[in-house]
């Protein structure tokens, strides 16, 4: 079954070329017009292309076929890596919350605030938002932290009182990370 779709906006001409061979790729192909090219978000979940002639869309899914002719391999492979692109992109960012966290450049973003994590802050807050029940501080060293030993150590509490001092300053948020007797909890309702 194919999963993604190339979206072909305002471009006839090649719509009806790559529908007679679109039983040979791997994303399906449609044409879409000027009222539906307002939802596609919506409708195709980030997973879908728009090709069209020129540059007035404005989508981050966009690519413009300008330089024309172009071999059909050529074309395809265009396209094959835009999917692979649009791929990577969605597959680093993650939605935590109210936040959004983007895994490759290790940034935590809220409107249009940003702040850099290091690679240890990355890894917790996404295993926290994994688990929808408090964190014991031996798991977090286990888990997190790779420590294996019985060792008293407190680069856990270290590490979150840093990152809540960083999600406080930045945006003002000063219950990001919640604390029990059961463990350590995100806070992912707002």
């Amino acid at each position: 079954m194919k999963n993604q779709n190339l979206l072909i906006y305002e471009f006839e001409i090649l719509h009806e070329i790559l529908s007679e061979i679109s039983e040979f790729t791997n994303f399906n192909i449609l044409k879409i017009s000027k009222k539906e090219v307002k939802d596609v978000d919506l409708k195709y979940d980030s997973k879908y292309l728009i090709v069209t002639k020129n540059n007035n869309l404005k989508n981050k899914h966009q690519i413009s076929l300008k330089d024309l002719p172009i071999t059909f391999d050529k074309l395809i492979e265009i396209f094959n890596i835009e999917f692979l692109k649009n791929k990577f992109i969605q597959q680093s960012n993650k939605n935590i919350g109210k936040y959004k966290i983007n895994i490759n450049s290790r940034k935590i973003y809220y409107k249009n605030l940003n702040l850099k994590l290091t690679e240890k802050e990355v890894n917790f807050v996404l295993y926290l938002s994994i688990n929808k029940y408090p964190v014991k501080i031996r798991e977090l060293q286990t888990n997190v932290w790779g420590h294996h030993s019985k060792l008293e150590t407190h680069t856990v509490e270290t590490h979150i009182y840093r990152l809540r001092k960083k999600m406080l300053k930045n945006f003002g948020d000063k219950n990001f990370i919640l604390t029990s007797k059961e463990g350590y909890q995100l806070k992912l309702n707002f």
